[in-house]
């Protein structure tokens, strides 16, 4: 149920046009949608902002087709799945028409919302291994009405090119800062900009990067101040995130 229904079976109410018991029975029957190998939230757009999104990995085609027609039938739109696979997104697609992003594994059902975010969300990678993990934040965070600069291969070892997009950077109400390696980027870039930073770690790197155990470390222990930081390769935490701010 979006907020607005809410509103909407409130209002009625108020105005006499709903009974009471009507409007009780219509909330009550929302809160979920049982379809025995999941239990659809149709009431987290009411709780969190945004819709439940569809976590795509390792479920079956099967079972996302008809979580995203549980949720369309609600009047949920677009609806969001991440890490999702191409033979996945090929099941989808012949019943839903869907937006599928192979980098990032992002598959979008339904039309994106207009821009409701106060702000620009700048995403910024180190370098262009770090892209798929940047593309699932920018991704998620349009999915939910906000409008995305991309600053991708931006990283310290060619600072100058990090440094040439400063105006954007000055500018931005939220950025998220995604590299391996060393994980550098996010607290660079923490010292340039007065809005919060978002610091995504990827498992990118060599042995010692320890699949990006060695850059969530860096970034859990930068000196720069307002940063913030998202388990290792999880741009859909950081992108969500960010728009929250820029809701605010």
């Amino acid at each position: 149920m979006k907020k607005q229904e809410l509103m909407d079976i409130l209002n009625a109410v108020s105005s006499n046009s709903m009974g009471v018991e009507e409007a009780f029975l219509k909330i009550k029957m929302e809160p979920l949608d049982d379809l025995g190998f999941a239990k659809v939230d149709m009431h987290r757009e009411l709780r969190q902002g945004a819709a439940e999104v569809i976590y795509g990995q390792d479920k079956k085609p099967e079972h996302i087709l008809e979580i995203a027609k549980s949720l369309l039938k609600a009047g949920e739109s677009p609806v969001l799945i991440t890490r999702m696979s191409r033979e996945a997104a090929e099941y989808v697609s012949n019943e839903l028409e869907i937006r599928y992003d192979e980098l990032s594994k992002v598959g979008i059902i339904g039309d994106m919302p207009e821009i409701s975010g106060k702000g620009e969300i700048v995403v910024a990678t180190g370098g262009t291994t770090d892209i798929p993990v940047a593309e699932e934040a920018a991704l998620t965070a349009e999915a939910m009405g906000n409008s995305v600069t991309r600053l991708y291969d931006v990283g310290v070892s060619g600072i100058h090119r990090l440094l040439s997009h400063a105006d954007k950077i000055m500018s931005a109400r939220c950025i998220v800062a995604v590299a391996g390696m060393e994980g550098a980027l996010p607290s660079v870039i923490g010292g340039l900009a007065d809005c919060p930073v978002i610091a995504v770690p990827t498992s990118v790197g060599y042995g010692a990067a320890f699949g990006g155990v060695a850059a969530l470390l860096s970034m859990l222990n930068s000196c720069a101040s307002g940063l913030s930081v998202v388990n290792i390769d999880n741009g859909f935490g950081a992108g969500y995130l960010a728009s929250m701010i820029n809701h605010l």
